[in-house]
């Protein structure tokens, strides 16, 4: 079985991303007539977890697939496919939680910039947390990476801020006055084990808080990703692409 017999796109799942792609085969020379087979060889590498010079000849100079895809990064292009296609009017369930990942000793050495490359070092090493939102579907909405030692409850705000929800799912390390003060103004209603610490104790529904295995299971899909289960990328810019890029491979299956 030849690379070309194990491509990931079907023709109906291309045409609902090709519209929120620059370029097309109208566009003069050739990076609008490539973009299938370029999607589908940074899907080859998400899926394979390779190394991009093993990238196979079959879908053109690594090196040149590599730059696109970094230029796709940097210009929000990868974002905005997703954003079209999460684009979920099933608004009762909205799950937050976060998982390590192991980063690769070549994640390390990137050049020195301003921002956070989310990566931090512990007795395990260097890792990156996924922080991450799920609708009821199981499938994400919103993520954002910190570095592993990072704690899970600051970053409840950024991933549940502005997105309507009838039901808001975490686990314990989420309870907090603060985060469930932030659920109640958005008219929703916070399903959070209490801290054993906590004074002031809150009723938990055991039977909607079941629901909550969604967002593992979504972890566990997008884990079926090489790339995603193991951080390679140098900047915090190219692994959050990565986790989206198989994102949209969730929302389009």
């Amino acid at each position: 079985m030849g690379v070309l017999d194990r491509l990931i796109l079907r023709d109906e799942q291309w045409e609902r991303i090709s519209h929120h792609i620059i370029g097309d085969e109208r566009t003069r020379g050739s990076s609008g007539r490539d973009n299938r087979m370029f999607v589908e060889a940074v899907l080859w590498i998400v899926r394979t977890g390779s190394p991009w010079r093993d990238l196979p000849e079959v879908f053109g100079e690594w090196n040149s697939v590599f730059r696109r895809f970094s230029r796709w990064s940097r210009k929000g292009i990868w974002w905005r496919m997703f954003a079209a296609m999460s684009d979920d009017p099933d608004f009762e369930y909205l799950i937050v939680d976060s998982t390590i990942i192991r980063a690769h000793q070549h994640a390390a050495g990137a050049k020195k910039r301003a921002e956070d490359q989310a990566l931090g070092r512990s007795r395990g090493g260097l890792s990156t947390k996924i922080h991450m939102a799920v609708r009821g579907l199981g499938c994400p909405v919103r993520f954002r990476l910190t570095a592993g030692q990072k704690g899970d409850a600051p970053q409840a705000d950024a991933l549940v801020e502005g997105l309507p929800a009838d039901i808001v799912m975490a686990d314990t390390a989420y309870d907090s006055d603060r985060l469930r003060n932030a659920i109640a103004d958005k008219g929703a209603v916070a399903v959070i084990p209490n801290n054993p610490s906590r004074a002031q104790k809150y009723p938990l529904d055991k039977h909607l808080y079941a629901q909550r295995h969604l967002i593992e299971c979504c972890f566990s899909r997008l884990k079926q990703f090489r790339r995603v289960a193991t951080r390679f990328e140098k900047t915090a810019e190219n692994y959050l692409a990565i986790i989206t890029i198989a994102a949209i491979v969730l929302w389009i299956r």
